[in-house]
């Protein structure tokens, strides 16, 4: 299990990552919502683990963006707030479990473990095609064996390609699914990320743009 400790005291922050480590826990720590952001822009997480009041965008923001990524990362807030009605706004948001500081380290660890036992049951299946292995549950995606880092956005439209088993999709349509409802419809992102997804995958190329149409996961033919 890989957690995201979003916390911006210092000491409590290591507390935690380090309790959690000793547990075989793996955990990385952000002590703002711009780190917390970018981090989870370029990790496979299976938890964020959130202080709502942090720096930059807040806690109810990370989570916001979480959910609106559509990873379906669970969410354990963390507050020194334990009102009922601090507690409805932040299920509200997304988040999946609460716990009020302070806590015992334990209590933390069981709550992780159950989160992850609940999400495994929901786990969607790996996809393979072309030497390309793409886990939806993890985030993760390997080529030919080789770890390949993603983007949110490179990973959402690499997903739509495999999804689609070398069928054709439209720009318009990677557009629509992996970008959210406001996204401009004249905007080059599309052609941006495909190029960007490209380098990162690697030679020999493995998506083809079909002219005038979109673009496609090239597999080669049995045989060739």
């Amino acid at each position: 299990m890989r957690v995201l400790v979003v916390e911006d005291e210092r000491y409590m922050a290591e507390a935690i990552r380090d309790g959690l480590r000793r547990e075989a826990i793996a955990a990385d720590v952000a002590g703002d919502g711009d780190t917390a952001l970018e981090m989870l822009s370029v990790n496979s997480y299976d938890i964020a683990v959130l202080d709502r009041d942090i720096p930059g965008p807040s806690g109810d923001d990370v989570a916001r963006s979480i959910v609106a990524s559509g990873s379906g990362v669970p969410i354990l807030m963390l507050t020194a707030a334990d009102r009922l009605d601090d507690k409805a706004s932040g299920f509200g948001l997304g988040a999946d479990d609460y716990l009020t500081k302070p806590f015992a380290l334990q209590e933390l660890v069981l709550r992780l473990r159950a989160l992850d036992r609940r999400r495994a049951h929901h786990r969607p299946p790996v996809r393979e095609i072309g030497g390309l292995r793409l886990d939806p549950f993890r985030r993760e995606v390997h080529r030919d064996g080789r770890y390949v880092p993603l983007t949110r956005k490179q990973f959402a439209v690499l997903q739509v390609l495999v999804e689609a088993e070398g069928g054709v999709v439209s720009a318009e349509e990677l557009l629509e699914r992996a970008w959210d409802a406001n996204a401009d419809p004249f905007t080059n992102a599309v052609r941006i990320t495909v190029s960007g997804l490209r380098k990162r995958l690697g030679e020999p190329w493995l998506i083809a743009t079909v002219p005038g149409v979109g673009y496609r996961i090239d597999v080669p033919a049995a045989g060739a």
